[in-house]
């Protein structure tokens, strides 16, 4: 009987010396990283055309849980880890920044005044947390009294979980109508003037104008609780601006925070290793910023390196 495959090179680890890397690559997890994810991998394929890709979205939870029973290769995250996560063999790789930014609808009868004033971390919290106010004039007798619609995620996401913590909470706190991914919630924020809800960048700014998309516009946050948004803490007229805030420090943490991929223990497979070292190059990190992330500083990136 003859073996078709009897000449064909042995692929140990996606790699042989005659094809170079080859096979495939599996990967799931958070909405915040999949645009991202999805420009690496066409990038990588350039270079080498044999790799295949398998890439979904799903929230941060589904990624997790993915990597850790081996249904994927890399999970994408887009929030710390638990304990318990660490304990089952999580295996984290910080590849890029971003922030998780409250958002309103565009056409809100009190847009003018909460851009003006925007609302204190105290304020977001009565709103997601204790869900203590019914109306916006619940909130400042100057606004109207229209009803404050709350949206969060229904999935196990990183930017809800990243959200709560902005409160010293957790995602299972927040309060609100539940909503499936990202780009789910940004369409109910869009669809309903008194919403109000949180969102990844890349969800909210047009990466062309780089400006804020139609219909949803980013709530200021009122940093020192002066009941203004002042010089300092205005710093989302276009992604640019926002992502330099992101970078400085400007932007707290939470909820802005670190992009991972999460591996079951070290990875040890040639062609993972070489695509996370891909990742982690300038080349791939210079990526980031016309694309609405922050890039990682060269000590970090080596940091990361070291770990494969």
């Amino acid at each position: 009987m003859l073996n078709n495959n009897a000449c064909a090179p042995k692929i140990e680890n996606g790699y042989t010396k005659e094809r170079g890397f080859e096979g495939n690559i599996s990967l799931s997890g958070a909405f915040a990283l999949y645009p991202l994810v999805v420009l690496w991998s066409e990038e990588f394929k350039k270079e080498h055309p044999l790799v295949r890709f398998n890439i979904s979205a799903g929230g941060a939870g589904k990624g997790i849980a993915d990597a850790l029973t081996g249904m994927v290769d890399i999970g994408l995250i887009s929030r710390d880890l638990h304990p318990e996560e660490m304990k089952n063999g999580a295996y984290p790789i910080h590849v890029a920044k971003d922030a998780v930014i409250c958002t309103i609808n565009a056409d809100n009868p009190n847009y003018r005044l909460l851009k003006e004033r925007g609302l204190t971390n105290a304020e977001l919290k009565n709103i997601f947390i204790y869900n203590k106010y019914k109306t916006w004039n619940d909130i400042d007798k100057r606004f109207t009294t229209d009803p404050v619609t709350v949206y969060t995620r229904a999935d196990a996401a990183g930017a809800a979980e990243t959200w709560a913590n902005f409160f010293k909470s957790k995602q299972e706190d927040l309060k609100g109508v539940g909503i499936f991914g990202d780009p789910g919630i940004a369409q109910a924020v869009k669809d309903d003037q008194n919403a109000i809800g949180f969102n990844n960048i890349n969800y909210v700014y047009d990466l062309k104008t780089k400006k804020v998309m139609d219909k949803i516009d980013v709530l200021p946050i009122d940093l020192n609780g002066d009941g203004s948004i002042n010089e300092q803490e205005s710093f989302y007229n276009t992604i640019d601006e926002l992502t330099d805030a992101v970078s400085n420090n400007r932007y707290p943490s939470p909820p802005s925070r670190d992009l991972s991929f999460i591996t079951k223990g070290k990875p040890d497979n040639l062609l993972l290793k070489e695509f996370i070292s891909f990742v982690l190059k300038k080349k791939s990190q210079s990526y980031l910023l016309e694309n609405g992330y922050v890039p990682l500083t060269e000590t970090f990136m080596n940091e990361e390196l070291k770990k494969l």
